[in-house]
């Protein structure tokens, strides 16, 4: 019997605030730049709160046809170019088309045609909706135009757990090849909604940085002085597929998929179980599904989005699975901000490069760790990577975790 306890990632794709490379977003990471700026896409005057981390302009012409430009929402166009680049990076996976599969993490649909649409009101008081409202705004939208693009015809899936999303989808993905439901996945996440609307939205739950002076040390995960998330956008896809058909059609593995866990904090709809025993738990389950144990562990990026509560959660989770200031810990969204649906799938991406490149990165504009965290975070400048796997957490509003754990290419 063929033994499907991992999965191997062989393709890479991504659309961030440091651009539509890999390689271009990893040097940055390393570097600790920060990639929160002033909004300059529509007018922030009246707005508690004007910074957030945008995915640069980029050209569609290679990915959409004037026709699909028109008919998507930005989140679809920044979905289907990363897909497409994982695509590209894996060198065109040959499976039957009813052997692909599809996930897609996402925990808004069309954001900016919802708000195009509230904020042009006719006489009445109604929105006034195209015919194109619905396909532009529908969650699976994005899972939708990419199924079609690439002629994916086995399970096609949108998950929505709210910041978890991208986390999950990738855990799922992994279950889809572990099952025998097809040989390769295409998976990601995807998240496009800094509009006026979400920002006060955010910024009314107390989630959002108002450090509106100095925008790029706004986001300090870990950080005695962090108040808030810095809200960001984005997409990661990543092609994995079984090991045997992998090795057959000669592949490049950046990495291995070795476990999931997932777990419910049952707890609050937005706050995190304070002790962190949901992601805990998590956790836990993913070591056992990737038959490690702690001790085999070399580094976990974290979710850690800068906020008071989240960080410290999960900072008790990982010591309480690891040992106080056992093992390097490190968050992308010192950098790159809070991706909400698509953090987990960025972040997965990140720990791919992790292994491969054998560095952690610092976690950027953390210049004095809360002592109530006893993790030992990374900071400053990348770190050696030890032996061992990675595991990469997603938390979400409602009390969703997924981790996943990720080992080097054999």
């Amino acid at each position: 019997m063929t033994d499907r306890r991992s999965a191997v990632i062989t393709g890479l794709g991504v659309r961030t605030p440091f651009g539509s490379d890999p390689d271009e977003m990893w040097s940055a990471l390393l570097a600790g730049r920060s990639a929160a700026r002033t909004i300059t896409r529509f007018d922030t005057t009246g707005l508690p709160v004007d910074f957030a981390c945008v995915v640069p302009p980029f050209d569609p012409a290679p990915y959409l046809t004037p026709k699909e430009d028109r008919r998507f929402d930005p989140v679809t166009r920044l979905g289907v170019s990363a897909a497409q680049d994982a695509v590209s990076d894996a060198g065109g996976p040959t499976a039957p088309p009813e052997r692909r599969a599809l996930v897609v993490g996402e925990s808004h649909g069309g954001a900016h045609t919802q708000e195009s649409v509230l904020l042009a009101p006719d006489e009445h008081g109604r929105g006034r909706p195209s015919a194109l409202y619905v396909p532009k705004t529908m969650l699976n939208a994005t899972a939708a135009a990419i199924a079609v693009r690439h002629g994916i015809r086995g399970p096609s899936l949108c998950v929505a757990t709210a910041c978890a999303s991208g986390g999950h989808a990738v855990g799922e993905a992994l279950r889809l090849i572990r099952d025998g439901s097809a040989d390769v996945v295409l998976v990601g996440g995807v998240d496009a909604y800094i509009t006026p609307t979400f920002v006060l939205a955010f910024h009314g739950l107390g989630a959002l940085s108002t450090r509106t002076r100095d925008p790029e040390h706004a986001s300090r995960p870990f950080d005695t002085d962090r108040e808030g998330f810095v809200f960001g956008e984005g997409a990661a896809f990543l092609v994995i597929e079984s090991p045997e058909h992998a090795e057959r059609r000669g592949a490049r593995v950046h990495a291995e998929l070795s476990g999931y866990g997932r777990t419910t904090d049952a707890y609050h709809l937005t706050a995190p179980d304070p002790d962190g025993d949901g992601i805990r738990r998590a956790m836990l389950a993913a070591l056992r599904d990737a038959r490690i144990t702690a001790d085999d562990v070399a580094h976990v990026n974290a979710h850690a989005t800068s906020t008071q509560a989240g960080d410290l959660a999960e900072a008790r989770a990982i010591a309480g699975v690891f040992g106080p200031h056992r093992v390097p810990v490190t968050s992308c969204k010192g950098a790159m901000g809070h991706l909400i649906g698509a953090a987990g799938a960025v972040e997965a991406v990140v720990a791919a490069l992790t292994l491969r490149e054998g560095l952690i990165p610092p976690t950027a504009n953390t210049d004095t760790p809360d002592p109530l965290c006893e993790v030992d975070i990374v900071t400053g400048h990348p770190r050696k990577l030890g032996e061992g796997a990675v595991v990469s957490n997603s938390l979400g509003f409602g009390g969703h975790n997924a981790a996943i754990v990720l080992r080097p290419a054999s």
